[in-house]
């Protein structure tokens, strides 16, 4: 007999299998010798009372044994078969070329950036010189943005895919099977970079192609009909179908699209800044402790609130991480987060960012569908200026920005580029500033001891989407007037992180084999 059950246990019990099976055994109403085996469905935490508890559905076995049963996926051989291009090899490309060779359909990727073992080293020369390397950075090169991230696969997109099968394959490909449990799963950026490059290693064994180093120029066009592209090389590459999956910060692929005349549409973003807390002050407000429980996770915090008619909300909460350098030139400062598997590091940060309605930008209106675009790249080119025109980012105390002063020092922080004392509440838009403001108040009251003296905010945080959406057709996910273009991901505006971006790419996948295979 097989039973689905709900258990609700103490850090210790749930850190011993024993302490979890005596708990079942009452749940069920049996000996605990009657069960055989219990398969963990998903764990959560649940901090909201002073003893923090662990929620566990699981199915119990009891006097039956459960079938033995592994992730299996099968990638069979495509060499011959017919060729579809992705552009990009970010999770959208990625993910989309996994699902044309399950397809029968052989991919042909092009990434303008570095193999993941190259990149690093332009990351690392990146530290060095404080110059970027405007095509291998931390948003260029394999693995997309993803790559360098905190990992997390969390999604509220599951009806826009199976979640279950992308995780699935990132445990076939090496990743902690106990992602398919935890209810806010994630990798680390440690672990990340074996994992792309397991799945490189998946598509070319079947026969896929790769071609780093390889930046789009050109589209080759006939008839509403997209037949190829060509590279900064000159060179052309032809194929049935091409998804474009060229990230959000893709910004000569918009430009380009607009001069071939492919409609795009400008839509509306968030921007704002990235703020960092010691890990152990999050730690104490979350699990109501000044000691965490070493059996507890790091602890992460979600928040939201409405501030000046705008949504405000906390995104890529890295708990356990560090901030990083994430422009893809060198006139820019763009802030992110990313944190490693352990989630180690004595620092807590998250962007904190306003909606920005396209209509709200006046000033840029002469700039047409760009208007966004264009706004995005002013504010990080106001960073690059005011952090000393190097990598470094200009910074304030939390609570002096809030009260419109400048700050006397700055804390300690795990930017390595380095910051400098920056008047961000006078160097940011008003449609910024008093929205965050406003919202680091009421944080504050949400999560008493966040609005603290020893937060730093650092700007800025301006690739939290695309300004820009590249509109495809609801049913086929082809561009609206261009037969055999299928726009995906964050840089197509369809999409949000790693796992909706990879269900994104494999949806784009399904579609194309539709056609293909008929």
């Amino acid at each position: 007999m097989r039973k689905i059950i709900e258990l609700i246990l103490l850090p210790q019990q749930a850190a011993n299998s024993e302490e979890i099976k005596m708990a079942a055994a009452k749940v069920c109403r049996v000996n605990p010798s009657a069960i055989q085996h219990i398969n963990h469905l998903r764990r959560s935490i649940d901090a909201r009372s002073k003893q923090v508890k662990i929620l566990l559905k699981a199915e119990v076995f009891i006097n039956e044994s459960p079938e033995i049963s592994g992730l299996k996926y099968e990638w069979k051989p495509v060499d011959g078969k017919k060729e579809v291009l992705v552009i990009g090899a970010g999770p959208a490309g990625l993910f989309a070329a996994l699902g044309l060779i399950e397809r029968g359909i052989k991919p042909i990727i092009l990434e303008r950036g570095k193999m993941i073992s190259e990149r690093k080293k332009d990351v690392a020369q990146l530290y060095r010189t404080q110059q970027v390397n405007p095509d291998s950075n931390y948003c260029y090169g394999e693995g997309g943005a993803g790559t360098y991230s905190d990992g997390k696969l969390y999604t509220r997109s599951s009806k826009r895919g199976d979640v279950n099968k992308i995780l699935g394959i990132f445990v076939a490909h090496g990743a902690d099977p106990d992602i398919l449990v935890d209810a806010h799963p994630h990798l680390g950026t440690n672990k990340l970079p074996g994992l792309i490059t397991a799945m490189r290693e998946t598509i070319l064994q079947a026969g896929g192609e790769f071609h780093f180093q390889t930046k789009v120029v050109d589209f080759i066009i006939h008839e509403h009909k997209f037949l190829g592209v060509i590279d900064q090389n000159g060179k052309e590459y032809r194929a049935s179908a091409t998804i474009l999956a060229s990230g959000h910060s893709a910004r000569d692929i918009y430009y380009l699209l607009d001069k071939k005349g492919i409609t795009i549409e400008s839509k509306d973003f968030a921007a704002g800044v990235r703020i960092e807390h010691p890990q152990q002050l999050i730690n104490t407000i979350q699990y109501h402790t000044p000691e965490k429980d070493p059996l507890l996770p790091t602890a992460a915090y979600s928040l939201v609130t409405q501030a000046e008619n705008k949504g405000v909300f906390s995104f890529c909460m890295c708990p356990g991480g560090i901030i990083v350098p994430s422009a893809t030139a060198s006139d820019e400062v763009v802030v992110n987060g990313m944190s490693n598997n352990m989630r180690n590091s004595p620092y807590a940060n998250s962007g904190i960012v306003a909606t920005i309605k396209v209509n709200e930008l006046k000033e840029y209106q002469k700039f047409g569908v760009f208007a966004g675009l264009q706004f995005q790249q002013d504010l990080e080119r106001m960073a690059h200026v005011a952090g000393g025109k190097s990598q470094k980012a200009p910074a304030q105390r939390m609570i002096d920005y809030v009260n419109n002063r400048m700050s006397a020092d700055l804390p300690e922080n795990s930017y390595l580029p380095g910051v400098t004392n920056a008047p961000l509440h006078e160097l940011m838009p008003k449609y910024i500033n008093e929205p965050l403001r406003k919202a680091f108040l009421d944080f504050g009251k949400k999560m008493r001891g966040y609005y603290s003296h020893d937060a730093i905010i650092l700007g800025v945080e301006s690739r939290t989407s695309s300004p820009i959406r590249i509109p495809r057709n609801n049913e086929t996910m082809e561009h609206i007037e261009i037969a055999q273009l299928y726009p995906v991901g964050e840089g197509a505006g369809y999409a949000g992180g790693i796992v909706s971006s990879a269900m994104d790419g494999e949806n784009a996948a399904e579609k194309i084999s539709q056609i293909l295979n008929h």
